[in-house]
């Protein structure tokens, strides 16, 4: 091979440097499963709530519906009692609140976000659904509606 000839050859050069833009296909892939990843992961968490809520707004409509009554007394609180239970049972399962009674169950409301039922307000209700209360005074009936509201209210996206 002569040097001349090889002088005629065309310079050494690099093809161009690849873009960024579009991406190559596994790139899409990823796009995509990571989509379809969130979507999931969305409608998951929305399935799982929906019903909790479904449950807090029938709780809050039927304690609503116990204020405007005007229940007084030991059928006022034997009705929140009985409200407060079904939405535990509800929310909890009947294997963790059925066999509370008592204390138990004011301590359960208590940890479940309604404080005010834990102390003298949950007693009063307890004693007034359960043993007529004969020292029942009017501003009780109040604590009572505004404790079980705190309850579902909070409770109810708890498990």
């Amino acid at each position: 091979m002569s040097a001349a000839w090889l002088a005629q050859l065309a310079p050494d050069h690099a093809p161009p440097r690849a873009g960024w833009w579009p991406p190559a296909p596994g790139w899409w892939m990823v796009a995509g499963l990571t989509l379809l990843t969130i979507a999931i992961i969305i409608s998951i968490v929305k399935w799982w709530r929906e019903p909790r809520r479904r449950l807090r707004r029938i709780a809050l409509r039927e304690l609503r519906l116990i204020r405007a009554s005007g229940m007084q007394g030991p059928a006022a609180a034997q009705a929140i009692e009985r409200l407060l239970r079904r939405h535990a049972v509800a929310l909890h399962g009947r294997e963790r609140v059925a066999r509370l009674a008592g204390q138990r169950w004011l301590d359960f409301a208590g940890t479940q976000g309604a404080e005010a039922l834990a102390g003298d307000t949950g007693r009063s209700l307890l004693a007034a659904a359960f043993g007529g209360h004969p020292g029942y005074r009017q501003d009780e009936r109040a604590r009572w509606l505004a404790a079980a509201g705190e309850l579902i209210r909070r409770s109810g996206g708890r498990v």
